[in-house]
C-alpha cells in the first residue's frame, strides 16, 4: 500500500501545541489545500481517511473534490493530546523544564494531563497496519498532524521517537511510504 500522508493545511495558529480545537484553513491554507489537490489530481487514490479536526477534514475535502469519494473520520488520526498546555504558545513553554524534556525525551514523557508520543505511534501505526491488509496494492490519503506523521515516520523508517523534531513536515504537505509485508520504504518526504 503507498501511504500518502498529508499534513493539514496553515492555520492561523501555527505557533501553538495541540490545537484540538476546531480551526479553519487560512486563506492560505485553502490555497495551500488546492493546491496540493492538483497536485494530486492525476495520482490514483483509493481511499482518503482524515483525524476528525476541521483544519484536516477541510484539507482532505479539497483533495477528495471531484474524486467521488469519500472522507473517512478516522480518531487514531487526531492531534497529539496536549492535556494542560493546550493552545498554550510555544515560546510560553520554552522556560518549562518539562517543556524541554518532553522535546527531549518525547518516547517517555507523558504531557501533563495528556498523551505520551509513543501512544500517540501506537495508535497511528495500529490504524496504517489495518488498512494496509485492506488497501494491499493500493493508494490511500491520509490527512492528519505533523507530529502525527513524524511518530508514523520513526516507526517505520527506525528513527528514535526521541529524534522526531529532526524531521520538518510543513502545512499541506505530502510524505509517500510504501508499506508491504516485507517492510516499509520511504518514497518522498514533506514535499510541497
Amino acid at each position: 500500500m503507498l501511504a500518502l500522508l498529508i499534513r493539514h493545511a496553515a492555520v492561523a495558529a501555527q505557533d501553538r501545541i495541540g490545537l484540538r480545537a476546531e480551526l479553519p484553513l487560512t486563506e492560505t491554507g485553502r490555497a495551500q489545500a488546492q493546491k496540493l489537490a492538483e497536485a494530486l489530481r492525476t495520482r490514483e487514490i483509493d481511499a482518503i481517511f482524515t483525524s476528525p479536526l476541521r483544519r484536516t477534514m477541510e484539507t482532505a475535502n479539497a483533495i477528495a473534490g471531484e474524486r467521488r469519494l469519500a472522507v473517512i473520520l478516522e480518531p487514531a488520526l487526531v492531534e497529539v493530546n496536549p492535556g494542560v498546555w493546550e493552545n498554550r504558545r510555544f515560546d510560553e513553554l520554552a522556560a518549562d523544564p518539562s517543556w524541554r524534556l518532553f522535546n527531549a525525551f518525547r518516547s517517555g514523557t507523558r504531557l501533563a494531563g495528556g498523551e505520551m508520543m509513543i501512544e500517540v505511534q501506537a495508535r497511528a501505526v495500529a490504524f496504517l497496519e489495518k488498512i494496509s491488509h485492506e488497501y494491499r496494492e493500493r493508494s490511500v490519503a491520509v490527512v492528519t498532524h505533523a507530529d502525527v506523521i513524524r511518530a508514523i515516520l520513526c516507526h517505520y523508517v527506525g528513527i528514535p521517537l526521541d529524534l522526531a523534531l529532526r524531521v520538518e513536515i510543513n502545512p499541506a504537505s505530502l510524505t509517500v511510504l510504501q508499506l508491504e509485508e516485507w517492510g516499509a520504504r520511504l518514497i518522498s518526504l514533506n514535499n510541497t
